[in-house]
């Protein structure tokens, strides 16, 4: 099948209103598909799904243990966080640290999603900074692994040392030649591959042993959700529910990534219509399926068998996975 499969219905009373549909992939320690939906071998750019492998020069380089990283860096490093003082505060600490500031950034200012930290702006007169942006500590990274290779000040041109050993991990981990890249909203290049090897790449992080690069970050995205997103979001909340024995990652355009240590399983989704309500309820729905989301957590229901509410707070429909994915 290389159709979009379907991954989620919007119920309003007794009709369906809408259909969401995608690609799904999950793969075994192998790197062999263990169950598909739509079309495996689909071309896709990953999108902040893929932080996890842009950190992994960080570590194998050896710049983050020469610059002495912890837990949340190394979390934050593969974060589309809030923006949220929590966020903020520790990516400053961490530029401060390497003698730089929010200049020798080239992810670009963005209002920050935290509320309050909005509001504080607002307040203050002060507009976004770069360190806002939720790409931030992802680009700290970068920061840190351009002091340890060397390379001019435009690291996320396509040519920088930074970017080479991204596409080469990228290609390492995936298992594939990638077929180009796309410009990401941070201005990084964000590399192509297919369905099957971005899950591919996800099962071999879950696969990976102690002490490994592929490891480190992804314990640290357990063991710090709150950093990896933030509050109200699908990434630390679903991480939360499965008290912390699965890692997940959001990209835009209605991605997702799952890495399942205890079973050795990694996951890639796509909606096809680039929706994040889809990707939420699909990824939610092969959680629950695989046995490490609780279907009745919180959290899943405000993703999966969700009610529709109106402005006058009345049900008026439901969203939930299509049969194909149960």
């Amino acid at each position: 099948m290389t159709q979009p499969s379907p991954f989620a219905e919007i119920w309003r009373g007794p009709f369906l209103e809408s259909v969401h549909s995608g690609h799904a992939v999950i793969c075994d320690d192998r790197g062999e598909i263990v169950q598909a939906w739509g079309d495996p071998e689909a071309v896709i750019l990953p999108r902040s799904s893929a932080k996890m492998i842009q950190a992994l020069p960080l570590i194998t380089s050896g710049a983050a243990d020469k610059a002495r990283l912890g837990t949340e860096q190394l979390a934050l490093a593969c974060a589309s966080h809030n923006g949220a003082a929590i966020h903020t505060d520790r990516v400053e600490n961490w530029l401060s640290a390497l003698g730089l500031d929010d200049s020798d950034f080239r992810c670009g200012p963005q209002e920050p999603d935290d509320r309050d930290m909005r509001d504080r702006l607002i307040r203050a007169h002060q507009s976004p900074c770069q360190v806002h942006n939720n790409c931030s500590g992802k680009h700290a990274g970068f920061l840190t692994l351009k002091r340890h290779l060397g390379g001019g000040a435009d690291y996320v041109d396509p040519a920088h040392p930074v970017q080479r050993a991204c596409l080469a991990a990228f290609e390492e981990v995936t298992g594939e030649t990638s077929p180009g890249f796309g410009i990401d909203g941070c201005s990084a290049p964000n590399f192509a591959s297919s369905l099957h090897g971005m899950a591919r790449a996800m099962a071999g992080f879950a696969a990976a042993p102690d002490g490994s690069a592929e490891a480190r970050l992804h314990q640290a995205m357990r063991l710090h959700p709150e950093l990896v997103a933030g509050e109200g979001r699908a990434c630390t909340e679903l991480m939360r529910a499965m008290n912390g024995k699965v890692a997940l990652k959001t990209g835009a355009e209605g991605f997702f990534i799952a890495i399942l240590p205890e079973q050795k399983l990694g996951i890639a989704i796509k909606a096809a219509c680039g929706t994040t309500r889809a990707a939420e309820c699909a990824i939610a729905a092969i959680l629950v399926k695989l046995g490490a989301l609780d279907p009745n957590h919180p959290a899943t229901l405000k993703r999966m068998n969700a009610p529709i509410t109106n402005r006058r707070n009345i049900v008026t429909g439901v969203l939930k996975p299509a049969a194909g994915l149960l």
